[in-house]
C-alpha cells in the first residue's frame, strides 16, 4: 500500500477508497459491511448498559441466550431486522428508526 496516498489523503472517505477500494468494489463493501455491524453492536452494549441490564437479563426479557446477545454485542454473527428490533424495543425500551439512503 502506498503510504504517500494515505498521508495526502484529504478526508476520510479517500482515505477509504485508498485502503479499501471505492464503493461498490468487493473489498470496500466488506469493510462497511463489518463496519455496520461494529456500529450496532456497540450501540446495543450502550443501550443495554444504559438500562442497567446484564446480558442474562436482556436475554430472558426477549426470550434469547446470553451467548446470543454477547455475540451480537461482540459482532460475531448476523442479526435479523425482526430480532434488532424486538431487543432494542422490548428489551430495552428503545425505539428504532431505520433509514435507507
Amino acid at each position: 500500500m502506498n503510504t504517500s496516498k494515505i498521508r495526502n489523503a484529504k478526508n476520510f472517505d479517500e482515505l477509504l477508497d485508498i485502503k479499501y477500494g471505492k464503493i461498490g468494489t468487493e473489498k470496500r463493501d466488506e469493510f462497511e459491511e463489518k463496519a455496520q455491524y461494529f456500529v450496532i453492536s456497540e450501540m446495543l452494549k450502550e443501550a443495554r448498559k444504559e438500562a442497567n441490564m446484564t446480558q442474562e437479563q436482556l436475554a430472558q426479557k426477549v426470550g434469547t441466550k446470553k451467548s446470543y446477545i454477547s455475540r451480537l454485542e461482540n459482532g460475531k454473527c448476523d442479526i435479523q431486522l425482526s430480532t434488532l428490533y424486538r431487543i432494542f424495543e422490548f428489551g430495552l425500551g428503545k425505539r428504532i428508526y431505520l433509514t435507507i439512503g
